[in-house]
């Protein structure tokens, strides 16, 4: 989450990141319906659209003039799971922020992907609630592996929502991995992001969704 003490126009123009990325997620969902492959080809495409444009891009100025794409690996459907959320007990995560104070979160469950391990799944316990689940994997801060802090698969309040499958929203969640984005702090560090903790973490490889940024992509020293 971004400074939330910005001028008028920088919180109109997150309020707006944040609408078009619903809006992508929409279309996602509609797409992944009948073709996950497509719908992971258009979330590249808007998403390179947005950072390259969008005046709420996570990118520095420098990084943008640089800016070619995102590192997004190619779709791989081994990594898409419909995972029912299992009891666990609850445990609570507090995230202190420079901006927003402390951001509450409780386990509501642990999900399980077959032949990777299983991740807890987060309740955010504030304003608007949302599902908040973090991924950290075995190439994470590897070279040309994953991002060291961990990506986020869903993050539903801020509009990363791969829905459920079923018709009343509560069957399995769609946790596709080839899906998984870094959070907005890789790319700067004026962003505040709760990141991975133990009970999200996998001992396997996930070669799949967002990787690494490459140097051109981060601040400069």
């Amino acid at each position: 989450m971004p400074d939330a003490r910005g001028s008028a126009a920088d919180v109109l123009a997150v309020n707006d990141w944040r609408r078009r990325i619903a809006e992508l997620y929409a279309d996602v969902r509609r797409v992944a319906a009948t073709e996950p492959a497509a719908a992971h080809a258009l979330w590249v495409e808007r998403r390179d659209t947005l950072f390259a444009e969008h005046p709420a891009s996570p990118l520095l100025p420098e990084a943008r003039a640089a800016f070619r794409g995102l590192p997004v690996a190619p779709y791989d459907p081994a990594f898409r799971f419909e995972a029912r959320v299992r009891q666990a007990s609850m445990q609570r995560l507090d995230v202190a922020t420079g901006t927003d104070g402390v951001v509450p979160f409780e386990r509501i469950g642990r999900a399980a992907l077959p032949g990777l391990g299983s991740l807890s799944v987060w309740a955010l316990r504030a304003y608007a609630g949302g599902v908040f689940l973090p991924v950290k994997d075995a190439l994470a801060g590897r070279p040309d592996g994953t991002y060291g802090g961990g990506r986020y698969v869903l993050d539903t309040i801020k509009g990363a929502d791969l829905g459920t499958s079923g018709d009343d929203g509560r069957g399995p969640l769609v946790l596709d991995l080839n899906f998984a984005y870094n959070p907005s702090c890789a790319y700067d560090p004026a962003w505040a992001c709760p990141l991975a903790t133990r009970g999200n973490v996998l001992e396997a490889e996930t070669p799949v969704g967002e990787l690494a940024p490459g140097p051109e992509l981060l601040p400069r020293d």
